[in-house]
């Protein structure tokens, strides 16, 4: 499978303007700039995309993983949360922070954080970044 996101820029880093927009039109020509990206100002950013595609990797796979122990969320939640650093005169994403909320009848906290360790290091997403990903796993009863 394979699929595609593409980006626009227009002008210089602080003053250009640019849009992303997704194959499946989730995104089209959505803005984003210099101030969306490090002065917190209206638009997208790389490292926000990035932060819903592994949350939606880590639960997608957390599903997965819960059908094969015999189990089936009634409710997850995942935030991650990216961490874009200046780092040798440049930036890197430098780490990622998953934060899991989730309703899972039949299931105690140990099994549940194994699991979703095991989710966490088998997405996909995961696989792909070199940073540091944690994870807290809450269980809700």
């Amino acid at each position: 499978m394979k699929t595609q996101g593409s980006a626009t820029w227009k002008g210089g880093i602080k003053d250009g303007v640019g849009s992303i927009s997704t194959k499946s039109g989730a995104l089209s020509a959505y803005p984003y700039g210099f101030a969306s990206r490090f002065e917190g100002k209206p638009g997208t950013n790389p490292e926000e995309l990035i932060g819903g595609a592994h949350a939606g990797c880590f639960t997608m796979a957390l599903s997965l993983i819960l059908g094969e122990a015999k189990l089936t969320a009634e409710h997850m939640e995942t935030t991650a949360e990216v961490s874009l650093d200046q780092v040798d005169g440049g930036y890197a994403i430098t780490a990622v922070h998953l934060t899991l909320k989730a309703k899972i009848p039949g299931t105690d906290q140990a099994t549940f954080e194994g699991l979703a360790a095991k989710a966490k290091a088998g997405c996909p997403v995961s696989k792909l970044l070199k940073a540091e990903i944690t994870l807290d796993a809450q269980l809700i009863s």
